[in-house]
This record gives structure tokens, C-alpha cells and sequence, in this order.
């Protein structure tokens, strides 16, 4: 098991947590065709919150719960600002990018 593996579940976590704290959690699934999207962050379907809930969060759940290998690279907190720069979120949106930019630091964090 990769060392990270209990550090980036924390964060999953805290991800998720914010997401419901400022009101982003959906309780209905988008339809399949939206979650099957090939384009990066799924950006023609889904709202960035979107992804993160329904793409992003299970699967680096199944990495983790698999032992599969961690991306090499993360540049989710560089989507986040490109997308909430586009919104008058009146900072809402910061608590999400810290905890995005911890995750980022901990996928290209030494082994």
C-alpha cells in the first residue's frame, strides 16, 4: 500500500464534506450520458461540483479501496479556479480550492 493512501483518504473526505457544506452535493445521480463524457473533467456535462461528487471522488475511492496506483500528477485546484473565476461565488468556492490544492501536493508528494 502506498504511504499516501490514509492522508488522501482524509482529504477524499474533507473534499466531500465541503461540497456538502456549501450545498454543491447532489441526491439524484446526472444521467448516464452526462457521467460517460470523454471530454477532460467531463466539462460538456457536468458542473465541476458535478464531477467532482459523481467521477472524481469514487474513483479515487476504488483506487485507494483497490491498491491500485495513484495518478502521477493533479491539476484539480488549477480547474477549480478556472471555473470559479467564472462565478461571482463572493468566496465560497476557497475552502474548496485549499483542500483541492492538498490534494494536488499530496498525489506528486514523494512515495
Amino acid at each position: 500500500m502506498d504511504v499516501r493512501f490514509p492522508k488522501i483518504a482524509d482529504q477524499l473526505l474533507l473534499i466531500e464534506r465541503e461540497l456538502r457544506t456549501q450545498g454543491w452535493w447532489d441526491e439524484v445521480s446526472p444521467s448516464a450520458e452526462a457521467l460517460s463524457s470523454v471530454e477532460p473533467f467531463s466539462v460538456d456535462t457536468l458542473d465541476f461540483e458535478q464531477w467532482l461528487q459523481w467521477i472524481f471522488l469514487p474513483r479515487m475511492k476504488m483506487i485507494l479501496e483497490q491498491d491500485l496506483p495513484l495518478p502521477n500528477a493533479s491539476g484539480i485546484q488549477e480547474m477549480a479556479e478556472m471555473v470559479f473565476a467564472q462565478r461571482n461565488l463572493q468566496g465560497k468556492d476557497r475552502q474548496l480550492q485549499v483542500l483541492l490544492k492538498e490534494f494536488d501536493l499530496l498525489i506528486t508528494a514523494s512515495r
